[in-house]
């Protein structure tokens, strides 16, 4: 189903939305290096509450860009990873990953000229 993007209810918005989301790109790119338990994505990603990981992860798994694994231990475990399509996104957010690095300095210079205008 297609619609206007710029319409809230249309799914292609919904979708940008997810991806878009600083918290899933984030998710995304350290499960890139393979699957992950629930703790070691809350030390890799600096400033993420519990509950808005548990609110990402749940919203990334619904949406079928990871799976998550439950291992039958005691204690339980858990592990998350990227799925197929999960995967197809890791050439997108690499290239954002790797634009804001090469353009820190000038968004840094530009906020800098800014604020001193105000």
């Amino acid at each position: 189903m297609k619609g206007n993007v710029y319409d809230r209810d249309c799914p292609s918005r919904q979708v940008l939305d997810r991806v878009g989301d600083t918290w899933s790109v984030l998710v995304v790119t350290s499960l890139a290096r393979g699957p992950m338990r629930y703790t070691e994505l809350a030390k890799r990603i600096g400033g993420v509450s519990p509950k808005m990981l548990t609110q990402t992860l749940r919203a990334l798994e619904r949406d079928g860009l990871i799976s998550r694994t439950v291992h039958a231990v005691v204690p339980p475990r858990v592990d998350y990873e990227l799925t197929k399509l999960g995967v197809s996104l890791l050439d997108l957010v690499g290239a954002l990953e790797t634009w804001a690095e090469t353009h820190i300095e000038d968004v840094q210079a530009a906020r800098s000229n800014y604020d001193n205008q105000a």
